[in-house]
């Protein structure tokens, strides 16, 4: 997970205090966060942590709302408890495909969260701006931030949706990346990114 920098909405880069840590699972896409950190380490470290779990699994199961915590259940319940004890901060990550057919009926849990990352599987996917849109109409004050393979031509948009801080790679985090946050900001009169022209006719495919 290494070879990425994070940047605030502002474009300052807020790597060195980051504190959040992906738990290492088969399907973690590379920079969502810059460190990973698996079950047993969490579990056997006496510092609590900052942990990004998966939200695929966790709506798989039915473990994302306070509701179904509440209830009885098996392992994997008793799993995602022992990492809410050891962990300071919970978050998710998720691409906005896992999402954007129930934009209007978004868990309720997410909102509750830390941290989301949501992370964009291909340049030309649009779907994550009406994902962040979504949830911000829906009233999430946390921090929304995005990871993948977004263009640094597409952060002022992202900003504008709601994304308050962005993953950027090695490369294009030592390649004036300060332009990417201003550039473009104040353009079409305040449309909503997604229906702007680079992304019209992608966030709802």
């Amino acid at each position: 997970m290494a070879n990425h920098h994070i940047f605030n909405h502002q474009g300052a880069d807020i790597s060195s205090k980051d504190s959040w840590l992906a738990l290492s699972v088969d399907t973690l896409p590379d920079g969502v966060a810059l460190d990973d950190i698996s079950l047993i380490e969490l579990l056997n470290q006496q510092e609590k942590h900052d942990v990004l779990l998966p939200l695929s699994e966790l709506l798989a199961q039915d473990l994302l709302d306070a509701e179904s915590l509440d209830k009885d259940g098996g392992i994997l319940k008793e799993v995602l408890a022992l990492i809410r004890q050891h962990s300071s901060r919970i978050g998710v990550w998720f691409e906005a495909s896992l999402l954007i057919e129930r934009l209007d009926d978004l868990p309720k849990g997410l909102l509750s969260q830390d941290l989301i990352v949501v992370v964009v599987p291909a340049f030309a996917d649009g779907r994550n701006f009406s994902v962040i849109q979504s949830l911000r109409k829906l009233g999430f004050s946390g921090e929304i931030r995005v990871a993948g393979a977004f263009g640094r031509d597409q952060i002022a948009y992202l900003r504008r949706v709601g994304a308050d801080s962005f993953v950027v790679s090695e490369h294009d985090a030592t390649n004036n990346i300060a332009q990417a946050f201003s550039a473009l900001a104040s353009a079409h009169g305040g449309d909503s990114a997604a229906s702007l022209p680079l992304f019209a006719g992608t966030a709802e495919s």
